[in-house]
C-alpha cells in the first residue's frame, strides 16, 4: 500500500517513457478472488494495467520473495535488476532518468501513448465510495462515516438522516471550515466531547475536527509519510505512518499506527506523540509493551485498563496493557501466514486479515474482514464464534446467518445495534443485537 503515492509520482514524471505493469501475488486466500483484485484496483486508484497471479507463477520466473519487489526491464525484455522492499522516490527518480538517458542515445524507447481502459470508468457515483471506519455515538445520536474514498466523514443520526460533512471531499492535507477541509482516506475515529479525532491515513497525520465550531486542524504528523522508526517528540513535527485506528483513553489518544506495526500514544496536554507497544518488527511476539512485536495493528478499543486491538497480517487480536509497566498478550492468532475461518478457543481459532473491532459488554465484536463476517471473541476464555454473515462476499439482508457482506471493516456499537462499515459494498450494514437481524442503512440527505 506505502508503494503506490510513491510510484505514482513517478508515472506521472515519466507517462511517455515508462510502463507499470503490476502483478499481484496475494498472501491471503480472499486476495486470489478476480472481483476482490478489482475492488482493491479501484480502491487504491490505480491507474495501470494488473495481473492476478494467484499461483505465483509470475512471482516465480522472476525469483521474487518478497513483499513488494520492483523488477527493471529494458525495452527490449531484458530484466536489469529488482528491488526488494519500499523505495524513496528521490532514488528512484535518478536510477529512472540514467536509464531512460540511455536507452534514448539508443533509439530504443518507444513513446507511442497506450490506451488503458480504467476500472474506475466502469463505476457509478454512489452515496459512499469504501467506507472504512464508522462510530456510533448513543449519546448524541450520531453516526459519523469514515467515507474514505471521498475523502471525508459524513455524520447522519443513528436512522441515517445526513446531519453533515465534515470536508470538500477533494483529496489533500488542508485544515480550515467544513467545506474547505481535506482529507485523504480517513479511517478510525475517537469522539472526546465536541472532538472527534480521525486518522487520516493517507495524510499519515492524526485530524482533530471541532464539532462545535465546524473546523479541523491537525494535531498530529507532517503529511509525509515516515521513511523510518523514530522515538516521537512534538506531534506536528513527527512524520507518522499510515495510522489506521485511534481511541480515546483520558488524557491520551492511543494509535494502531499500521505502517509502523505499533501502538503509538498521543498526549493531550503535551501534544507529543510516541511509540506505546512494538518494537516495530512485523511478527507476532508477545512480551512487554516495548519489545512485543505486532503486524499491521488496524483497529483499536480500551476498557479503561487494556487496549484491544485486531493485528490484521497474523490475523489475530491481541491486547496491551495501558500499565505502562504491562505487556502485549494473543488472544487468537499464530503467525503471519496462519489463517482461515474456524470458531473455537484459542489456538484453535483462525481469522483472515480482521481489520474492524468494538468492545461491548465484555465481548469483543470483530470485523473478520477477509472472511466477510462478523465474530465474536470473550477475551477471558480466548472463545471465537461466528456471529452474522457467511465466508463468500455478497450483499444480503435477513436473518444474520444468511447474511452477506463484503471485506467490512469497521464496526461501532449504539443502542443494541452493530453499525458495520461493509467497505467494498459502499454501504453501512446494521445488526440487531439480540435478533441478528441485518439491514441496510438506507442515507437520506446525503
Amino acid at each position: 500500500m506505502h508503494v503506490f503515492p510513491q510510484l505514482r509520482k513517478l508515472e506521472e514524471k515519466y507517462a511517455d517513457e515508462m510502463i507499470v505493469v503490476g502483478v499481484h501475488s496475494a498472501k491471503f486466500a480472499a486476495e486470489k478472488d478476480y472481483e476482490n483484485v478489482r475492488k482493491a484496483v479501484l480502491r487504491y486508484e490505480i491507474e495501470h494495467p494488473v495481473v492476478n497471479d494467484k499461483d505465483f507463477e509470475v512471482w516465480s520466473q522472476y525469483g521474487a520473495r518478497a513483499w513488494p519487489t520492483l523488477m527493471f526491464i529494458d525495452p527490449e525484455g531484458k530484466v536489469l535488476g529488482k528491488h526488494e522492499g519500499e523505495f524513496a522516490v528521490a532514488d528512484l527518480d535518478s536510477l529512472l532518468s540514467k536509464m531512460i538517458a540511455e536507452y534514448d542515445n539508443n533509439q530504443l524507447v518507444n513513446r507511442t501513448p497506450i490506451t488503458l481502459k480504467l476500472e474506475k470508468d466502469k463505476e457509478w457515483e454512489r452515496p459512499l465510495s469504501f467506507p472504512g471506519k464508522v462510530l456510533a455515538d448513543e449519546r448524541s445520536d450520531r453516526l459519523f462515516i469514515a467515507d474514505s474514498n471521498h475523502n471525508r466523514i459524513v455524520v447522519t443520526d443513528l436512522r441515517g438522516n445526513a446531519l453533515y460533512v465534515v470536508g470538500s471531499g477533494k483529496q489533500g492535507l488542508r485544515d480550515g471550515a467544513f467545506d474547505e477541509a481535506q482529507f485523504h482516506d480517513p479511517q478510525g475515529m475517537a469522539l472526546g466531547g465536541d472532538t472527534l479525532f480521525v486518522a487520516d491515513t493517507k495524510n499519515h497525520a492524526i485530524r482533530a475536527v471541532d464539532l462545535a465550531n465546524q473546523s479541523v486542524r491537525t494535531v498530529a504528523g507532517t503529511g509525509e509519510q515516515a521513511r523510518s522508526f523514530h522515538r516521537g517528540g512534538n506531534a506536528r513535527f513527527v512524520q507518522l505512518r499510515s495510522p489506521w485506528d485511534v481511541v480515546l483513553e483520558g488524557d491520551s489518544l492511543y494509535i494502531a499506527m499500521a505502517g509502523f506495526h505499533q501502538i503509538w500514544r498521543y498526549d493531550l496536554n503535551t501534544q507529543e506523540v510516541s511509540a506505546f507497544a512494538g518494537n516495530g518488527r512485523e511478527r507476532i511476539v508477545d512480551g512487554q509493551l516495548a519489545n512485543a512485536e505486532l503486524a499491521q495493528p488496524s483497529g483499536i478499543v480500551s476498557d479503561g485498563e487494556k487496549l484491544y486491538f485486531t493485528d490484521s497480517e497474523t490475523s489475530a487480536v491481541r491486547s496491551a496493557d495501558l500499565n505502562t509497566n504491562g505487556s502485549v498478550n494473543t488472544i487468537v492468532g499464530l503467525h503471519l501466514f496462519e489463517f482461515g475461518d474456524v470458531d473455537g478457543i484459542g489456538d484453535e481459532v483462525r481469522l483472515q486479515h480482521p481489520i474492524g473491532i468494538e468492545l461491548h459488554d465484555g465481548v469483543l465484536y470483530i470485523a473478520d474482514t477477509y472472511n466477510n463476517k462478523i465474530k465474536r471473541i470473550y477475551p477471558a476464555t480466548r472463545g471465537a464464534t461466528s456471529f452474522i454473515g457467511v465466508n463468500t462476499p455478497g450483499h444480503e439482508d435477513g436473518a444474520g446467518v444468511f447474511a452477506q457482506f463484503h471485506e467490512p471493516a469497521g464496526i461501532s456499537v449504539a443502542r443494541g445495534k452493530l453499525y458495520i462499515a461493509d467497505t467494498n459494498n459502499h454501504a453501512v450494514r446494521v445488526a440487531d443485537l439480540n435478533t441478528q437481524e441485518v439491514s441496510t442503512l438506507e442515507i437520506s440527505g446525503l
